[in-house]
């Protein structure tokens, strides 16, 4: 049996103990700080506090099935800065955190995880997917998500789909220009007709882009690389100027229930990288575990960016607890059992490979139908057809 399958097993066997891990004696349990960075406020807040839930979830979870360590969090908000992300990292090093979880949007990561590197700091994210994160050499860095995966699931949708051109909306910070030149790179080397429309991440006019797009490019489909508030952007100016295409996607941060919720008009038929559907369900012992508990501590069910929160911390969480039982945890433990992780967990198998990545990730494709999130790609894990052509007006 190899070494994930032993992992996922162990994990598996001590989470069917959740129900009863009231009767384990806490008190004599060693309670370990973990830092919590992430956007509370400013653009990024709603990604901010969809990850933040899943981190909550990951110690609740912990903390009634380890036995021996019990971890505590401190959360700072980065305001979704990068000199407030440097900040949160340095407060939380002053508050004697040993590891920190969190994160979002690469331009923040970059300056908080170096921050982390220099005080000896594990850093952990599943919020930046630049590829320049994990060829700078940072030692103390990993992400259980990048730019490949979610290629992959765009580029296969689109060509499940036999779309034949495409105008791609992305925004020029580093993690979304190079997830768009990517995606244009491979769709080139299918034939498919690109067009490209760069936007600067301060515009809140999307409607010259979008005619753009209906005069010019007369694409028929269109994809948006960036961030929540210009996914609303961009498909408000598509409801006013209506371009004739036959669909449109996105990557993070757009296929979850939230979206659907805050913003029922503009959802219907847009597609999202998305690691299950919604509602979701799970069949493992620690997906259900996973999905009481966050219904327990906050009462909802659960959306990718907990689910991405939640692995990535369990993960962390873990690392420590070996470093502590180690004795090598004030000695840079943290940082080398998270160079050992090998196990099976929501969103499948995580190794971390010499740069800090996750050499295992591959994101899904999912469609808002109604008020459900289905998996559309692969073929294999869909749980419904694409709607195609479909449009949210």
């Amino acid at each position: 049996m190899n070494k994930a399958k032993i992992n996922a097993k162990s994990v598996a066997l001590a989470l069917l103990a959740f129900g009863a891990a009231g009767s384990i004696n806490l008190a004599s349990a060693e309670e370990l700080l973990v830092g919590v960075q992430i956007p509370l406020t400013g653009p990024l807040a709603r990604v901010g506090m969809g990850t933040q839930e899943g981190i909550r979830v990951a110690a609740e979870v912990f903390n009634k099935t380890n036995g021996k360590h019990t971890i505590k969090l401190i959360t700072v908000d980065d305001e979704s800065a990068p000199a407030k992300a440097v900040a949160a990292v340095e407060k939380l090093a002053s508050q004697n955190v040993v590891a920190i979880t969190g994160g979002y949007a690469s331009n923040n990561i970059s300056p908080a995880s170096d921050a982390a590197g220099k005080l000896g700091l594990a850093y952990v994210t599943s919020g930046g997917v630049d590829d320049g994160l994990v060829k700078a050499g940072r030692k103390n860095f990993f992400r259980i998500n990048n730019t490949q995966g979610y290629q992959k699931a765009l580029v296969g949708l689109l060509s499940d789909l036999n779309v034949k051109s495409i105008s791609i909306i992305y925004s020029t910070k580093d993690a979304t220009h190079g997830l768009a030149a990517d995606v244009e790179k491979t769709l080139k080397a299918k034939g498919v007709k690109v067009a490209m429309h760069a936007f600067d991440p301060l515009i809140t006019d999307f409607k010259p882009i979008l005619n753009k797009v209906k005069l010019r490019d007369k694409s028929e489909f269109i994809a948006m690389v960036g961030y929540e508030n210009e996914y609303v952007g961009i498909l408000r100016a598509a409801r006013v100027l209506k371009p004739n295409v036959k669909g449109i996607a996105g990557v993070w941060s757009l296929a979850t229930p939230k979206m659907q919720a805050d913003f029922p008009d503009l959802m219907p038929n847009v597609y999202g990288t998305a690691v299950l559907p919604f509602p979701v369900q799970f069949s493992t012992p620690e997906g259900k575990t996973f999905a009481e508990g966050y219904k327990k501590l906050l009462n909802k069910d659960p959306d990718y960016l907990g689910q991405f929160g939640y692995v990535q911390s369990m993960l962390l969480f873990e690392a420590i607890a070996r470093a502590a039982d180690n004795g090598t945890l004030k000695k840079g433990g943290v940082i080398e059992e998270m160079r050992k992780t090998d196990r099976q967990t929501l969103i499948g198998r995580v190794q971390f490979d010499a740069n800090g990545d996750n050499k295992n990730f591959t994101q899904r494709m999912g469609q808002h139908q109604g008020k459900k999130v289905e998996l559309v790609w692969p073929k294999e894990a869909a749980t419904a057809k694409p709607v195609y052509p479909g449009v949210p007006w």
